[in-house]
């Protein structure tokens, strides 16, 4: 009869399991703490480890394809001024704005050509990221490495952090673009501190090196883009989720754009 009334019974975690299932609809690689955090945000209390066992239950565990690609390298030599490494790694600042950095990361699709044959292109992403809350201000996407690209981008993330009150300090590698006369003169017109990683040193650069192997875990692994058009179109929905909807934990669980807004009314 114990078992009888057990079985019988309605399920307790309905509406939470529900809710599970919303935020994995809307967060496909959220993972138990995530979806903990995010319950908590919608009013929610449950216990961290309860949530593990409904994921576990329900079969919605992350499953996102980890495989990793040679990495991009945009150093050709010394091609123009290499500038030194102001940030040195310190990258955090309570000041929005002040420390901005960049790097370049390039991604495969695939065309098939007039004779019905596959062929492998590329497109290359140039993001700016704002060290002070880690939302992408502002990039640039192009069918190759582009001096354009990069200037494009740099514009718009000049203008956009002008409001700063401090003294801004750009970051980037010793990539052919950042050595760029036209690159080096455009931050000195704007009284930017120019800053570099040194030479095939990745860690000074942690950040913008963590965010692109957080954005191809989650929208480029595992999945076959067929044009430019298509990877480009994914790529721009994904820098809008994530500087808008996708939670970090260093950020206290807010999206980037969350974080800042809160502290501005703090």
């Amino acid at each position: 009869m114990y078992w009888q009334k057990r079985f019988n019974r309605d399920n307790p975690d309905k509406k939470i399991e529900k809710e599970i299932l919303a935020i994995r609809e809307a967060h496909k690689d959220y993972g138990y703490r995530r979806i903990h955090r995010e319950l908590l945000r919608r009013s929610f209390v449950i216990n961290k480890k309860k949530v593990q066992r409904i994921i576990q239950k329900l079969k919605i565990q992350v499953t996102s394809f980890g495989r990793k690609s040679r990495k991009y390298s945009s150093y050709k030599g010394k091609v123009g001024k290499v500038a030194p490494n102001h940030i040195n790694r310190r990258f955090n600042t309570n000041v929005a704005n002040q420390k901005i950095t960049t790097d370049t990361t390039e991604f495969k699709y695939y065309e098939v050509n007039e004779k019905g044959t596959m062929q492998i292109k590329k497109l290359y992403f140039d993001p700016f990221m704002d060290l002070y809350n880690l939302e992408i201000i502002s990039y640039g996407i192009s069918h190759r490495p582009s001096a354009r690209s990069i200037m494009s981008a740099l514009t718009e993330a000049i203008e956009k952090t002008s409001d700063c009150k401090h003294r801004r300090t750009f970051h980037s590698d010793q990539g052919w673009g950042y050595q760029m006369k036209a690159y080096v003169k455009e931050l000195k017109n704007n009284k930017i501190f120019q800053s570099m990683s040194r030479k095939g040193n990745c860690l000074d650069n942690s950040p913008m090196e963590n965010f692109f192997g957080i954005m191809k875990q989650e929208m480029y692994y595992g999945y076959v883009f067929h044009s430019y058009k298509e990877l480009k179109k994914t790529l721009e929905e994904y820098i809008k989720y994530y500087n808008e909807e996708r939670i970090k934990e260093k950020l206290g669980w807010l999206s980037p754009v969350e974080y800042k807004e809160y502290l501005a009314v703090a």
